[in-house]
């Protein structure tokens, strides 16, 4: 089955914003008795597959968890090759990106990153600034706790400044000082590698998103496993805290 084909069936309602838990390259790997970082590598191939899947399903925004603030933790081999990926992601991905008209951001504390890697990343984030085609963002040293704190902290700072009052706080103007604000809310989660859980991805923004959760590990998803995604999203009601009756009446 093509992609083409599965997309004949989507209708008009599709996610606006999808973001994926890109999970399972390390077992990937071990179960074709390799090392863990070749299952890294295979998985850039599949972010080049589901950037495709998503432009042609007219998705708006991409967000793609690829290193968590979590993820300090691993072998420091395995570190170092994530590390060297997301460079070369930076220095020969972003050129095809801004090609084919896609903005491209990286969300996350980065300070933690080397200064070379930090100039790689505003250097593609300027290139491709001006695009205004699918918005891919990928988080880098993310977590969904650290993005609400830093939230509360500019808000903090806002009142000490006398910017903003005490009242003025609200989950709208938190809202506005995370990460992914200018972009649609987010519709659907994905998880790849058949864990059921968000690992402190998106807290915030995922309040009422739909997830779809597969046991398909990262390095073999592809275009058309994202457009299946999108047709499971498209035959779910989503309420907002309203009953069926109300939806419907709609």
């Amino acid at each position: 089955m093509t992609t083409d084909s599965v997309l004949e069936k989507v209708s008009t309602n599709v996610p606006q914003h999808i973001a994926v838990i890109m999970d399972g390259n390390g077992r990937w790997a071990q179960a074709q008795g390799k090392g863990r970082v070749a299952g890294h590598k295979a998985g850039v191939e599949s972010v080049r597959s589901v950037v495709r899947g998503a432009r042609k399903a007219d998705v708006k925004a991409l967000t793609l968890f690829a290193f968590s603030s979590e993820n300090w933790k691993r072998p420091e081999q395995e570190v170092g090759v994530l590390m060297d990926l997301f460079m070369f992601v930076l220095t020969k991905e972003v050129k095809r990106l801004h090609k084919n008209n896609i903005r491209f951001q990286v969300i996350g504390d980065v300070s933690r990153f080397s200064d070379k890697l930090q100039k790689s990343i505003a250097k593609s984030e300027q290139l491709t600034a001006d695009n205004t085609g699918l918005v891919l963002s990928v988080a880098a040293n993310y977590g969904g706790r650290w993005d609400i704190a830093n939230a509360a902290k500019q808000l903090a700072s806002q009142v000490k400044n006398n910017e903003i009052s005490l009242d003025d706080i609200d989950e709208h103007s938190l809202d506005k000082q995370t990460c992914l604000a200018d972009l649609p809310a987010l519709d659907l989660l994905i998880r790849t590698g058949g864990d059921y859980r968000i690992s402190n991805f998106l807290l915030w923004q995922a309040a009422y998103a739909e997830f779809y959760f597969t046991d398909t590990l990262w390095p073999d998803f592809d275009e058309v496993e994202l457009v299946q995604a999108i047709e499971v999203f498209e035959q779910r009601e989503r309420r907002f805290g309203k009953t069926g009756e109300q939806v419907v009446s709609k």
